[in-house]
């Protein structure tokens, strides 16, 4: 089985994929979500995963593959050590080099996170193009692919958690709130008024930025949401026609089943090492 894992700068989450068969299609099985372990040691990591694994009863033997996308560099040797350690595999990193068969038309391919390419990979296989993808995370990306499966190019914002947090730490008087779709427009509260204004304020971010590029495209464009606040977004928004919860980790699955050479050379040459 694959285990694919999505390394943001907030949550992890992890994904167990059963491989295609003459029966039944590649699907997922299990999906994690955990607090990215910034802070943790090897150890402690290393405790965690074999945690989820026992909780859900899944034999930790069973995992053949690892493939990760991760937006935080300083802890990827943490992950490779663990995924090493735990499973007895290299992990395969989405990162320059790696096959994705996503051309990427920007300035600097480099500078595009991982996340993203792998939104994109995903969207295209299964939306086809053009598409516009929309991460509502940490931060909320927007990413274009063409008809053609070519990355060209998007735009980021602050993640409407961001902007939550900062009108807290930087207004003495107006406290959290949580985040959901208010009832109403016109607040008669102050966590009204706060809850409406992130609302309704990102839906005017996410359906702006998406309404002007699609007029920059010129043709019938198709809008994804993925994110931990897509659903939500989704209910009001005028531009986001599907929601796809699992397309980060569905991409980071179809990238390592496009590096098959790549990920046998590894284990041959780990083998060999080890003989």
């Amino acid at each position: 089985m694959l285990l694919a894992i999505d390394v943001g700068n907030t949550n992890t989450v992890l994904g167990l994929y059963r491989p295609a068969s003459p029966e039944a299609p590649v699907a997922q099985t299990h999906c994690w979500r955990i607090a990215t372990p910034v802070q943790r040691t090897l150890d402690e990591l290393r405790m965690v995963l074999r945690a989820l694994f026992n909780m859900d009863g899944v034999d930790i033997t069973a995992v053949t593959g690892v493939a990760i996308s991760s937006v935080v560099p300083p802890i990827d040797s943490l992950f490779r050590d663990v995924i090493e350690k735990l499973f007895g595999v290299k992990p395969l990193f989405v990162e320059p080099g790696v096959k994705t068969g996503l051309p990427v038309l920007v300035d600097n391919p480099a500078e595009v996170g991982a996340d993203r390419i792998v939104n994109c990979v995903a969207a295209f296989e299964r939306y086809g193009g053009p598409t516009i993808v929309v991460d509502l995370g940490t931060a909320t990306t927007f990413d274009v692919i063409s008809q053609r499966g070519e990355y060209l190019g998007g735009a980021i914002a602050p993640g409407i958690g961001i902007s939550a947090d900062a009108l807290f730490e930087r207004a003495a008087k107006l406290g959290r709130v949580n985040i959901r779709k208010p009832g109403k427009v016109i607040g008669t509260n102050t966590v009204d008024h706060i809850q409406i204004g992130l609302y309704y304020g990102y839906i005017g971010l996410v359906d702006g930025i998406c309404e002007r590029m699609i007029a920059e495209l010129a043709t019938e464009t198709k809008v994804v949401a993925t994110g931990g606040f897509a659903r939500m977004l989704a209910e009001t928004s005028r531009t986001i026609r599907h929601v796809d919860e699992n397309l980060t980790l569905d991409g980071v699955r179809l990238i390592y089943e496009r590096n098959q050479d790549r990920v046998r050379r590894r284990t041959m040459t780990t083998t060999q090492r080890s003989e």
